[in-house]
This record gives structure tokens, C-alpha cells and sequence, in this order.
């Protein structure tokens, strides 16, 4: 009676073992003539057999998988097929098609990214982030890819999916360290980045640059952190922006970035008060720091809160008087001192010529004031815009000829 049983056993094995070795023979065929549809038929077929197959056939049976379905251009199939296969065969020591597979799995990567890319390239940023996400899907070790697919999506204000990229990105740790590979040009003695440590050292071999460091990147942790609370806020979802800043800072409560995050998203819930609290702290903790002391300036100018703005933006420039962008919205906020003096001229009576001459001379006392903040703001950094404003001052204080010299250089700039 076993022998019969086992002669039974024997049969059926036999059977399963012929078909399936039957269905990938047709699956190889099909593959050699492109016909992928009849391939994965035939790959579909086969794999209810599959598990009690050989370790030989079962390795056959998912590098068939992968390019069957490679050739569909079903990259996610396709990639999980290649990658049980390395598994596998890494597995039982035993490496049948792993080398043939890996250019084949290498070759529908690239394929994804120069898609992406290509997306990326004609604007499409929306699509562009999807296919980098599939490019990060095939190999979750490039989490460079998921970096891109959650900023991409970010700049189509896809929020819901970047959401879900920049929480993939938290829970991962993500930092984006990486090595940054500098030389100084002598000819220059200007620090330029290389792309690869190969690339520096054939530079500082040829003799035209020296000092050749290695330097780690500024971690993005913070980044994707805002961003997350940025995407809540953008989405409306208030209370949960809120939540989550506050849940971030108990990890972190000295961080100065995580700080102003929330700050700045109490200044977008107009709740002035947690704000000024919060940028009170913030310079304290960091009294040096002219970019902190600016963007305060930045928010009194949004607010219409003239005094405060330009008392943040001279802080500012005492810090660092080289600060381009100090100089020009410092003089943009003294014009706003303008905007008001000239409503008071607008609402006095037509007789009342004594309080109208005052006024009128205090706006040439200030913009007296504003010209050398405004001309210094051109030279650390002109462009249209401080160009086009100069040439506005300079026509309030009938200096004609200096705008006139500027209106030629205006048309070179627009």
C-alpha cells in the first residue's frame, strides 16, 4: 500500500514537474520573438506549480518572470521577479542567472530614470515625481530618488503624494549626507566641487588645483521635517501642522530650524503673540545670525508693520553689512514710511500749504535717506529690480541724468 501511494506521489510530481518546464519552455519562446503577452501567459500558468519545483527551475522560472514582464514594461513585476531571483540564488549558494539578470534589472532602471528625467525636463513635475518614485520602488536602496519624487511633487503642489514621499523619507531616517569633493583652482584660488573623488584627484594631479578635501553635505532632516508640516498647513489641516511641529520639537527642542518652523506657521494662523514668543527665543538663541533677524523683517514688512520691519533689517546689516538682500528690502520698507506720508499730503486740505511743504520736505529727507541703502543694494547685487527702483528715487530727488544712464542699463536686464 505505500509503495502504492508513493508511486502515485511520484506520478503527480512528475506531471507538475513536466508542466511547468512545458509552460516556461513557452515562456522562453515567447521572450526570443517579443511576445510578452503569450510569455507571461505562460509565466502566470507556471507559477501555482512553482513552489514545489527545483531550486534549478525555480531560478529559471523568476528570470523568465522578469523579463517577461520587463518586456511590458511592468518595471515594479518585473523588478520584484529579478530581486526574489538574487535572493534566491544568493540564498542557496547557487548563482544560475543572477549575473545575466542584473544588466537586464539595471537596463529598466535607467530606463525609468531617463523617463523621469525627460518629464523633469519638459516641466511636467507632477508625472515626473511619480516615475521617480518607481524608480526608488525598483531599488529601495537609491533613496536619493524618493528625495526627488517627494520635492518634485512638492513644486507640482501635489501635496498628497508628496505627503506620503516625505513621510516614507522621516521614517527612513533620511538625511541626504553624502561626500562633497572640493579642490581650490590656483589660477583662481576660487573652492570648486568635483563630482567624484576620481575626478579631484586627476585635478590635483595635473597641477592646477590644490587642497583637495572631502567633506560631508548638510543633513536635509529638516527639510523633510518643514516640509511635512509646510504640506499640512497648504492642505489647511491646521491642527495637525500643529501637532506634528510640536511632536517633532520634543525630539529636538534646540533645533533653531524646527524653531522657526513653527513660528512662521503661527504667523500663517495669525497668532502674533506665539510668534513674537517664538522669535524671541530664537534670537536669543542665536543672536549672530543675520538670516534669522532678516526673515523676522521680512514678516513685519508683510504685515505692514514698518517701524519693526526696519529696525529687523538694520540689525540685520549690522551683523553683516554684506547682505545684498539686507540693504534692498531695508530701503523697500523706508518707502513704505512714503506711501503714508504722501496719504497725509493727499488729505489735507488744498490751503493748507504750511503742513504740505513740511511733508513734502520730509520726503526728501528720506529719500536722501533710502538713495545710499538702495544704490549699495545695486552693487552687492543688481538686477532689474533694484535698477528699475533706483531709477524711481532718482527721478523723486530730480536727479535726472543718473536715471537717465540707468534706463540704458535697464534694457539690458530686461
Amino acid at each position: 500500500m505505500k509503495k502504492q501511494v508513493l508511486t502515485i506521489a511520484l506520478g503527480v510530481f512528475t506531471i507538475a514537474s513536466f508542466a511547468q518546464k512545458k509552460e516556461l519552455k513557452a515562456a522562453e519562446k515567447a521572450i526570443k520573438k517579443q511576445d510578452y503577452a503569450s510569455a507571461i501567459t505562460s509565466i502566470k500558468s507556471a507559477e501555482s506549480l512553482i513552489a514545489n519545483a527545483d531550486a534549478k527551475l525555480k531560478s529559471k522560472f523568476y528570470f523568465l518572470k522578469g523579463q517577461a514582464f520587463g518586456g511590458k514594461k511592468d518595471y515594479k513585476t518585473a523588478a520584484k521577479a529579478y530581486n526574489k531571483l538574487f535572493s534566491f540564488e544568493k540564498e542557496t549558494g547557487k548563482k544560475r542567472y543572477t549575473s545575466k539578470a542584473m544588466p537586464l534589472l539595471e537596463a529598466l532602471k535607467n530606463e525609468v530614470n531617463n523617463r523621469a528625467f525627460k518629464l523633469h525636463e519638459q516641466k511636467n513635475f507632477k508625472e515626473s515625481a511619480k516615475v521617480f518614485y518607481l524608480r526608488y520602488v525598483l531599488d529601495k536602496r537609491d533613496t536619493l530618488f524618493l528625495s526627488n519624487a517627494a520635492q518634485l511633487s512638492l513644486q507640482a503642489k501635489d501635496y498628497d503624494n508628496s505627503f506620503v514621499y516625505y513621510t516614507e523619507l522621516k521614517n527612513l531616517g533620511y538625511t541626504g549626507i553624502k561626500d562633497v569633493f572640493e579642490a581650490t583652482d590656483k589660477s583662481t584660488n576660487k573652492v570648486r566641487e568635483f563630482s567624484s573623488k576620481q575626478e579631484m584627484d586627476i585635478m590635483v594631479k595635473s597641477g592646477s588645483y590644490i587642497n583637495p578635501k572631502i567633506k560631508k553635505s548638510e543633513s536635509k532632516r529638516n527639510e523633510v521635517l518643514k516640509n511635512l508640516v509646510s504640506i499640512l498647513s497648504q492642505q489647511k489641516k491646521y491642527d495637525e501642522a500643529v501637532s506634528l511641529i510640536k511632536k517633532i520639537r520634543q525630539d529636538d527642542p534646540n533645533d533653531l530650524q524646527l524653531l522657526l518652523t513653527e513660528a512662521f506657521l503661527y504667523n500663517d494662523l495669525k497668532q502674533p503673540e506665539k510668534f513674537a514668543a517664538l522669535m524671541k527665543e530664537a534670537t536669543e538663541k542665536d543672536p549672530t545670525n543675520p538670516d534669522l533677524f532678516f526673515n523676522i523683517g521680512i514678516v513685519n514688512y508683510n504685515a505692514k508693520n514698518v517701524d519693526q520691519a526696519v529696525k529687523y533689517f538694520e540689525k540685520t546689516l549690522e551683523i553683516k553689512a554684506d547682505y545684498p538682500k539686507g540693504h534692498w528690502m531695508l530701503a523697500n520698507a523706508m518707502l513704505l514710511k512714503d506711501g503714508e506720508i504722501v496719504k497725509k499730503m493727499n488729505d489735507l486740505p488744498p490751503s493748507d500749504m504750511k503742513n504740505y511743504d513740511k511733508l513734502e520736505k520730509e520726503r526728501k529727507e528720506l529719500f536722501k535717506k533710502i538713495l545710499p541703502i538702495l544704490q549699495q543694494a545695486d552693487k552687492l547685487g543688481r538686477d532689474a529690480s533694484t535698477v528699475r527702483l533706483l531709477i524711481g528715487v532718482y527721478e523723486q530727488m530730480e536727479m535726472s541724468d543718473d536715471a537717465d544712464k540707468l534706463r540704458s542699463v535697464l534694457k539690458t536686464l530686461e
